[in-house]
């Protein structure tokens, strides 16, 4: 796709030629979700990632980190040492979507009893 025929479709989401598609759908899987809330609060090694996002497993932390920062989203800073030490950390347009997504994180949690309790009182279609 051209810069000219990406441009004309920047903010259009419902289309299916956008591109946002796909950095949305990078985004707001649940793993990214969960990374970007921790970076949001500092710079982390893979193994404190694992250890704080409970339920990830590595092969899917690693995916994840790959295509965070391959959208800009984060940086990957490896030291020159042994064992090797690498650390993850926000970049400004990380900060700016891990913002958006925490005022997400925080509306579903002060809302969870309610969305638990119309979970409950839905009725299963058959």
């Amino acid at each position: 796709m051209s810069n000219y025929a990406t441009s004309n479709l920047l903010g259009q989401v419902l289309s299916n030629e956008c591109p946002s598609r796909e950095i949305l759908e990078h985004l707001t899987t649940k793993w990214s979700v969960l990374v970007l809330r921790c970076l949001s609060d500092g710079i982390h090694r893979f193994s404190e990632l694992r250890q704080r996002i409970d339920g990830v497993s590595e092969k899917m932390l690693a995916q994840t980190l790959k295509v965070l920062e391959k959208d800009g989203f984060l940086i990957r800073t490896v030291y020159p040492v042994v064992p090797p030490k690498v650390e993850y950390q926000l970049t400004l347009l990380g900060s700016q979507a891990a913002e958006k997504l925490n005022h997400l994180i925080g509306w579903i949690e002060r809302n969870l009893p309610e969305i638990m309790e119309n979970k409950q009182c839905a009725t299963p279609s058959l």
